[in-house]
């Protein structure tokens, strides 16, 4: 195992960015940078041993300023949507950015973790970013302290490691935005990417993409994937849920969670030969399959375009801290939030 460190460009403020390449024995390698926290390349190994890069990004810090797809990020203090951009706790309202309509989306698209620079430093297999977020910024309570390690095994498996602590009671739901094709970023559509996910059921979503606050059964709906299926079987299905957001972009909720990391997901790409298996701790799992990929020209001039890669972001609920009888993100002063999520290769 190695890690190397080198330059990758500058902040618009003029601060030095760098990026992180940590390798395994397998050739599989994870590319890292202190803008965001984000995972800029991954490259794993095909069937025949080709190496291919797996996930959507670009080649130059300059491009993620604006990053409106969220490639490869951080996202903090809160992933996903809240509901009328604001919540309560102990009978206070904590007001956030209505970025998305009404409602708020991934915290802040500006001052969102994703738009941070991270301190780093590394050991032989990994990298640990860290940063200090202060009381009331975007809207959520509490000085925290965040940190995020990426570590690379030689199971290949990037394990992806969150720890939060504030000092105030406030709402905590971090997760990695990463799109993946396993054919490699240049590949086709992922419409023939086989999918498996660990839920009989998931929260179905109103115009906006709020859950209703229903956890509905998948059974005989286009959401069911308790039995491998290709992506684009039933994607474009007459299915109401479909059409709201023009494809898969839902939670799905975790069968037996136990707050103990295990296998959730797994997605097989079987003309490269590649399967990615998911493993979580945590009780829900955003499967969002592109549908809405603002094109963009990418990494080595790649066209981007919409469901040129799939999301499987591991976390709490959408708009949990509105619904009380889902699990819920909100973390006492001082209580550490902590949670795994684990991609691995085969």
């Amino acid at each position: 195992m190695s890690v190397k460190v080198e330059n990758f460009g500058k902040t618009k403020d003029g601060k030095a960015v760098e990026l992180y390449t940590i390798e395994n024995k397998n050739g599989m390698k994870a590319q890292v940078m202190t803008y965001g926290a984000i995972l800029v390349r991954l490259f794993v190994p095909d069937k025949d041993g080709k190496i291919d890069d797996v996930v959507l990004g670009f080649d130059k810090v300059e491009d993620y300023f604006t990053n409106g797809n969220f490639f490869g990020a951080t996202i903090g203090p809160s992933a996903n949507r809240i509901k009328d951009a604001k919540f309560q706790i102990d009978g206070t309202t904590c007001q956030l950015d209505a970025n998305d309509g009404v409602n708020n989306l991934h915290s802040h698209y500006e001052l969102g973790y994703h738009k941070q620079l991270w301190n780093a430093s590394n050991n032989d297999n990994s990298v640990t970013f860290s940063l200090e977020g202060a009381d009331g910024v975007m809207g959520f309570p509490g000085n925290k302290k965040i940190q995020v390690t990426y570590t690379l095994t030689e199971e290949n498996e990037l394990q992806i490691h969150y720890e939060v602590v504030s000092d105030k009671k406030t709402v905590l739901n971090l997760t990695n935005h990463s799109y993946f094709n396993l054919g490699g970023h240049r590949a086709k559509l992922i419409h023939d990417h086989i999918m498996w996910i660990k839920a009989s059921h998931y929260t179905p979503v109103v115009a906006g993409a709020i859950p209703t606050g229903e956890i509905a059964a998948v059974t005989g709906t286009p959401m069911d994937f308790t039995t491998p299926k290709k992506v684009g079987q039933d994607i474009n299905a007459d299915f109401e849920q479909l059409k709201l957001v023009q494809g898969y972009d839902h939670n799905w909720v975790i069968d037996d969670y136990d707050g103990k990391v295990k296998l959730i997901a797994k997605v097989t790409d079987e003309e490269a030969g590649r399967t990615m298996e998911v493993y979580s701790d945590l009780p829900g799992v955003q499967f969002y399959a592109g549908n809405c990929i603002t094109p963009v020209t990418g990494k080595e001039g790649e066209q981007y375009v919409p469901r040129k890669a799939l999301c499987l972001e591991t976390q709490y609920f959408p708009n949990s801290a509105n619904d009380k009888h889902f699990p819920q993100p909100v973390f006492d002063a001082g209580q550490l939030y902590s949670t795994t999520t684990i991609y691995k290769f085969i």
